[in-house]
């Protein structure tokens, strides 16, 4: 049976908490579009639409994207979906974001779901980064650059983290376990 009723969820995490992973199953589980901005990026400035020219302008300058930028590519990815079926990795990044989303959200007569928050301990991640890199033969990520890393993720963070938490739309997920025992926790904490 499909699902015919609106559902948004934005799924975040520090790096190595296993969003990527947990993205993959969540989406599949509850038929929903899996959009992640940088995806999305690359998808419009290949494609070369007004939007990804735009981008490319700013991001071959190695600039960031603006919010108007990201919000019209998220904008033009809803416009062709009925009902509204979404999950966010790791969008939003900051409470203007946030509020952007809310408010196109609201164009769609729609609203977020559920946000999961994985969490998993620094050291925890530390070295599933470690075996990450060692796997695929990456030398640049070092235990010091990777807990850098974690301190830029926590600090521009905290203000999404807090700006859910107080619209009650939070849900603190326990990251540690099997990629399937994680699921379950997610499914639990969503409606």
């Amino acid at each position: 049976m499909a699902n015919t009723s609106p559902e948004i969820v934005l799924l975040m995490g520090p790096p190595g908490a296993g969003k990527g992973t947990q993205a993959v199953k969540l989406a599949r589980a509850r038929s929903l579009l899996k959009l992640s901005t940088g995806d999305m990026l690359r998808d419009h400035v290949k494609r070369g639409t007004e939007l990804g020219q735009q981008a490319k302008v700013i991001m071959d300058a190695g600039q960031l994207v603006s919010d108007e930028i990201v919000i019209g590519m998220v904008r033009a990815e809803i416009n062709g979906l009925n009902p509204v079926r979404l999950l966010f990795d790791g969008f939003p990044r900051t409470p203007a974001q946030a509020d952007a989303l809310d408010n196109l959200l609201k164009e769609f007569s729609t609203g977020i779901t559920g946000v999961v928050l994985l969490e998993v301990n620094e050291d925890e991640l530390v070295q599933r980064l470690l075996e990450r890199t060692q796997k695929e033969g990456r030398s640049d990520d070092t235990e010091e650059v990777i807990r850098e890393r974690m301190k830029v993720y926590k600090s521009s963070t905290q203000p999404v983290v807090d700006y859910y938490e107080k619209r009650s739309k939070l849900r603190r997920v326990d990251g540690i376990g099997s990629v399937e025992e994680v699921f379950a926790r997610i499914s639990e904490v969503l409606p």
